[in-house]
C-alpha cells in the first residue's frame, strides 16, 4: 500500500455553509446514528417474516409493503460495507497501516460464530424433523447457499448471513485492488467510486443472468448482493474524503441535511418495490426483470437511509433526526440487532403455538408482539453474556501475539 499523503484542501467556507477541517489527520471514526439503523433493519426483517407467516404479505392491502421489508438486509450491507471498508479507506489516505488481515478475521468471527452456533443447535435440538445432518453442519460453516434446496426452519434468514461471510473474506482482497488503482489520494478516490458504482450495476445484471438461466443457488451468491456492500464501501471513500478536503462539500451535503426528505423517498422507493414489478409478494419465482429491479431498488432504499446518518464531517454534526437513531435506545437496539436477527425465527417457530397460530391464517399482531417481547430480551442477553464477553476475550488473545 503506498503510503502518500493527501493532498488537503485549505479551510474554506463551502455554498452551503459547511467548513472543511483544517487538519488532514481529522477523520470522523464514530457513526452512532447507524446503531440505530441497525436496529431499523433488524425490526424489519422480524417484521417481514411474521408477515409472511401470517399471510399478512399476500391478503392485505398494506401487505405488499410488509413483504418488502427484506430490504432490511440491504441496509443491513450497506453499513457493513461502510463499517467494515472504512479503516482501509482512513489508511490510504493518512499513510497509515492497514487492518492486519489476520486479525480483521479473527474479530469478524468472534462476531458471527458463536450467535450463529448457538442458533443452529436451537434449531436442531427443538425442530429437528429428520433434516440431514449435513444441512445443519453447512449452516454453521456459512456455506449453505451453495447448495440447492438449503431451507431448514427456523434459520430460513441465515442465507444473508452467509453472503456477509463471503463478503468478511473477499473485503481484504478487494480493498487491496482498489487501494493500488492510482497513487495519487484524488485519483484514488476517483477511480475507487467508480469502480464501486460499477459494483452496484453488476449486481442487477448478475441476478438477471442467473435469473434467466434458472440457477437453483448463484442468486444467492455474494456477486448478487456485491452492489449493497459497494454502496457502503463508495459512501465511506466519499466521506473520509470530504473530511481531508480531497473531495468538496457539495450540493449531496445539502440533500444529506434533510433525512425526512431521503426517508420519505426511501420509502416511496419500497413502496413501488410493493407493485408486481418487483416481482409477487409471495414464494413464486421472480423472472429476471422483476429480480434485477429489486435488487436495485433495495440498494437505492437503503443508500437513501444511510446517506444522512454518515455525511457530517465531525461526530455531534448529525441532522437531529439522524441523532436520534444514535441516542441511548438506539445505540442499544443496535448492539443487540445481530441477536434480534439471529434468533427471531427460531423464536417465533416456539411462540406461535403458544398463542395458538397457524401458518398463513392473519394474526399478524397476535404474533409479533410475543415474538418481539421474547427476542429481544433473548437478544440482549446473548450480548451482555455471550456476545461482548467473547469479543472482549478475543480482543485480548490476539493483543497477546
Amino acid at each position: 500500500m503506498t503510503t502518500d499523503a493527501p493532498r488537503v484542501a485549505a479551510d474554506a467556507e463551502d455554498p452551503i455553509g459547511l467548513s472543511v477541517p483544517r487538519d488532514g489527520s481529522s477523520l470522523r471514526r464514530r457513526f452512532a446514528p447507524l446503531d440505530g439503523l441497525r436496529a431499523v433493519g433488524a425490526l424489519m426483517v422480524v417484521v417481514t417474516h411474521v408477515s409472511a407467516h401470517t399471510a399478512t404479505s399476500f391478503t392485505e392491502p398494506f401487505g405488499g409493503i410488509l413483504s418488502r421489508f427484506d430490504a432490511g438486509v440491504a441496509l443491513f450491507f450497506v453499513i457493513s460495507g461502510f463499517l467494515l471498508y472504512r479503516p482501509y479507506v482512513a489508511a490510504r489516505l493518512t499513510g497509515g497501516a492497514s487492518p492486519h488481515t489476520g486479525g480483521y478475521l479473527w474479530r469478524r468471527a468472534l462476531r458471527i460464530l458463536p450467535v450463529l452456533w448457538i442458533a443452529v443447535a436451537g434449531v436442531w435440538v427443538l425442530f429437528d424433523h429428520g433434516t440431514p445432518t449435513s444441512q445443519y453442519l453447512r449452516h454453521l460453516l456459512l456455506v449453505q447457499i451453495y447448495w440447492p434446496e438449503n431451507w431448514v426452519l427456523g434459520l430460513t434468514q441465515m442465507w444473508s448471513l452467509a453472503v456477509e461471510g463471503a463478503f468478511y473474506v473477499a473485503l481484504p482482497l478487494l480493498a487491496w485492488l482498489l487501494v493500488r488503482t492510482a497513487r495519487d489520494p484524488l485519483l484514488f478516490v476517483r477511480r475507487s467510486l467508480l469502480v464501486l458504482g460499477l459494483l452496484v450495476v453488476a449486481s442487477p445484471l448478475w441476478i438477471y443472468a442467473v435469473t434467466e438461466l434458472e440457477h437453483p443457488t448463484a442468486p444467492q451468491w455474494l456477486p448478487a448482493y456485491l452492489g449493497w456492500f459497494a454502496i457502503g464501501m463508495a459512501l465511506v471513500t466519499w466521506q473520509q474524503a470530504r473530511c481531508l478536503g480531497i473531495l468538496p462539500v457539495s450540493r449531496v451535503d445539502l440533500l444529506a441535511r434533510h433525512p425526512g426528505t431521503l426517508w420519505l423517498t426511501a420509502l416511496a422507493v419500497l413502496v413501488i418495490a410493493a407493485t408486481p414489478i418487483a416481482g409477487s409478494r409471495g414464494l413464486d419465482a421472480a423472472v429476471p426483470g422483476e429480480a434485477a429491479f429489486k435488487n436495485l431498488a433495495y440498494a437505492i432504499f437503503a443508500l437513501l437511509l444511510v446517506l444522512p446518518c454518515i455525511a457530517a464531517l465531525r461526530n455531534g454534526d448529525d441532522p437531529p433526526a439522524a441523532r436520534a437513531l444514535g441516542g441511548p435506545l438506539g445505540r442499544w437496539l443496535g448492539d443487540i440487532s445481530y441477536g434480534i436477527f439471529a434468533y427471531h425465527l427460531l423464536i417465533l417457530e416456539l411462540v406461535g403455538p403458544l398463542v395458538g397460530h397457524e401458518n398463513f391464517t392473519g394474526g399478524f399482531w397476535r404474533l409479533l408482539l410475543p415474538t418481539l417481547a421474547v427476542t429481544i430480551p433473548v437478544a440482549w442477553l446473548s450480548y451482555r453474556f455471550i456476545e461482548r464477553p467473547i469479543m472482549r476475550w478475543g480482543q485480548r488473545v490476539y493483543s497477546r501475539r
